[in-house]
């Protein structure tokens, strides 16, 4: 049978000698959960994730590029910033590629439920993923962040595209300049 009590003695005295605190480096629940998050990955064809730093699994960059719909052709990367609060607080995620679409703002800032409000901890990394995707998939006018492209879509689908269009190549769409985002 293990002694625990003596286990935590002898733990208690090291520390207050100025043990080792350093070496046993414990992983904090929010590094846990995402280790397990990236081990289930199940990334679409469509997706790839890109961790700069293979020891920080808290700050990664993800890389949409759409196959089908509005944006079909076009490159996005996301960067997601995991807090110490994960998975009971939802990752930030920001788009650093400028793009015209209702659901994220010229900021990069995205209007996605499962985000902010509808976010639960029982949701892991694929789900945001999956989120993201079906942004570009199925953009929503009925939520949006930029005001002028929701209303656009609404009121005009095809100058809608056109637009969308214009700033995947690079261009101006009304006085806004975006870089090129072409495959």
């Amino acid at each position: 049978m293990i002694k625990l009590f003596s286990l935590k003695q002898q733990k208690k005295e090291e520390e207050s000698a100025g043990g080792t605190k350093g070496t046993s480096k414990k992983a904090s629940a929010a590094q846990l959960r995402i280790q397990k998050d990236i081990n289930e990955l199940n990334l679409p064809k469509t997706c790839e994730i890109d961790f700069s730093d293979q020891d920080d699994l808290l700050h990664f960059r993800l890389l949409i590029c759409p196959d089908e719909g509005f944006y079909k052709g076009g490159k996005f990367v996301f960067s997601f910033k995991v807090g110490q609060g994960y998975p009971h607080d939802p990752p930030k995620v920001k788009c650093e590629t400028m793009v015209y679409h209702p659901n994220i703002d010229l900021e990069g800032n995205v209007c996605l439920n499962i985000l902010r409000e509808d976010w639960k901890p029982v949701l892991t990394i694929n789900s945001i993923i999956y989120g993201l995707q079906y942004l570009f998939l199925e953009p929503n006018p009925e939520d949006p962040l930029n005001k002028e492209a929701a209303e656009v879509l609404q009121s005009n689908r095809r100058l809608f595209e056109q637009n969308v269009q214009r700033s995947l190549r690079g261009g101006y769409v009304g006085a806004t300049y975006f870089e090129r985002c072409l495959k």
